[in-house]
């Protein structure tokens, strides 16, 4: 007998990865809701009472519906944020408020729930620095890396570790001429450092001299390992000038990757390494919600059913 409990998908409505994941659970004939919690409480209703038992109530869709202690698996994407524009600011901020601990807290305690990924383990895993640090802690290599808003141990840092790349320790989208922009990574040298950098926290992190890019993607307990080569500092600036190569990872930093995740709970995890000209693998970041899809059209590399088992709950 086929089990009933749905996968609950959360995202917003533009989400390619997402609409190929459900397909293929779909195939499976693996009950599916999804919805952006972003819509609540315009097009999203949730009840939930807190019993001995756990959670129990119900969250509704326009067209679906599901059975908060009888969910199989959670695959948490891209939602959007909560907004109430007809409110004043003042309420708006409130509102927002409950719906995050409100709806976010409900669904993040489902009982015999399995979650790719918690959006509180996604949440803990977004700050660089703890990513950094608990890469160091699985024996990974980390470029030295400063996180400062002191212009002047910038500049110290710059002339004892140049070349040296600024980062964003997080990129909110900015809109230039009404287009959605981020902040790139650059280089930067110690001249380049003015007092605008006590404005907020910077990172900056020695150059690794590279000779390709590594992209990882760790599905429980497969990694799918994919060399990049480009002549580009940040291979995400331009996907036409890339090609890939499906590479074999070195076993400890297999390992590594998984006492990494591990760390933070997550069981799906993007990660970013630069090869040296000695080949050695430089560890960059994490993204516990990084794209990944694009690879296995490019490669083959089955990750679409690598994940539709693990959310299944696949023995």
């Amino acid at each position: 007998m086929s089990d009933p409990r749905p996968v609950l998908v959360v995202t917003s409505l533009y989400d390619p990865t997402a609409d190929v994941v459900i397909g293929e659970l779909h195939g499976r004939g693996i009950p599916v809701v999804r919805f952006d919690s972003g819509d609540f409480p315009a097009s999203l209703s949730v009840e939930a009472e807190i019993t001995q038992g756990g959670i129990q109530g119900r969250i509704d869709t326009p067209s679906r519906a599901a059975d908060l202690a009888n969910v199989r698996a959670l695959y948490y994407r891209r939602p959007s944020g909560f907004a109430f524009p007809h409110l004043d600011d003042q309420d708006a901020r409130f509102a927002i408020a409950q719906a995050r601990y409100g709806l976010g807290g409900v669904i993040a305690s489902l009982p015999n729930c399995l979650y790719v990924n918690h959006p509180h383990y996604i949440g803990d895993a977004e700050f660089k620095p703890s990513g950094l640090a608990a890469a160091v802690q699985a024996g990974l290599l980390v470029p030295p890396t400063l996180i400062t808003s002191n212009p002047d141990a910038a500049r110290t840092f710059i002339k004892r570790n140049g070349p040296v790349i600024y980062k964003p320790l997080h990129n909110p989208v900015y809109r230039v001429d009404d287009v959605p922009s981020v902040v790139k990574i650059a280089e930067v040298a110690a001249k380049d450092i003015d007092d605008s950098v006590a404005g907020t926290a910077h990172l900056f992190q020695k150059r690794v001299p590279k000779t390709a890019d590594i992209r990882v993607t760790v599905i429980g307990p497969h990694t799918f390992c994919v060399r990049i080569d480009s002549d580009l500092l940040d291979w995400r600036t331009n996907y036409d000038r890339l090609s890939y190569t499906p590479v074999a990872p070195p076993p400890k930093i297999e390992l590594a990757l998984h006492e990494y995740m591990d760390h933070f709970g997550l069981l799906f995890g993007a990660f970013d390494f630069a090869v040296d000209t000695d080949g050695r693998w430089w560890f960059l970041e994490c993204n516990p919600s990084g794209q990944w899809y694009w690879l296995e059209t490019a490669t083959g590399l089955p990750m679409c059913a690598a994940l539709a088992d693990l959310l299944e709950r696949k023995p």
